[in-house]
């Protein structure tokens, strides 16, 4: 059975897309610690990242990276967290999360409760800073 991500991908799961290619693809998570977390994921279905071939890991941390300058340039913050946990989706993904403080990226916290015009106002901001 498919991942929710590779539903998302795939088109089956409405999404908030940020940027995608032939390999990766970048969404907004639904549950953000702030404003601009999104995830980043390989297309291909891998469970845990160090599974991922050389350059399927170098390329997705090289996408992460072009989604990361466009979060940075979108989202007022001193930087982007990068996180890779990987126990909440058995498909390796890359959390992108604006941060001022270390508190920021702490999964502990509450999550933000958004609109659907929050969420589709912060993806427009980012997508407009995106260069693939």
């Amino acid at each position: 059975m498919a991942t929710i991500f590779t539903r998302i991908i795939n088109g089956e799961i409405p999404c908030y897309k940020i940027a995608e290619d032939d390999n990766y693809f970048a969404f907004l998570d639904i549950n953000p610690l702030r404003a601009g977390h999104t995830l980043v994921v390989p297309k291909v279905e891998t469970d845990y990242i160090f599974d991922l071939s050389d350059d399927q890991l170098t390329g997705l941390i090289l996408f992460s990276r072009k989604v990361a300058l466009a979060i940075r340039s979108a989202i007022p913050c001193n930087r982007i967290g990068v996180a890779v946990i990987g126990l909440e989706v058995p498909h390796v993904h890359v959390h992108l999360v604006p941060m001022d403080s270390m508190e920021d990226i702490n999964f502990k916290n509450p999550k933000l409760k958004l609109s659907a015009g929050e969420f589709e106002r912060i993806a427009e901001s980012i997508i407009s800073k995106v260069i693939l």
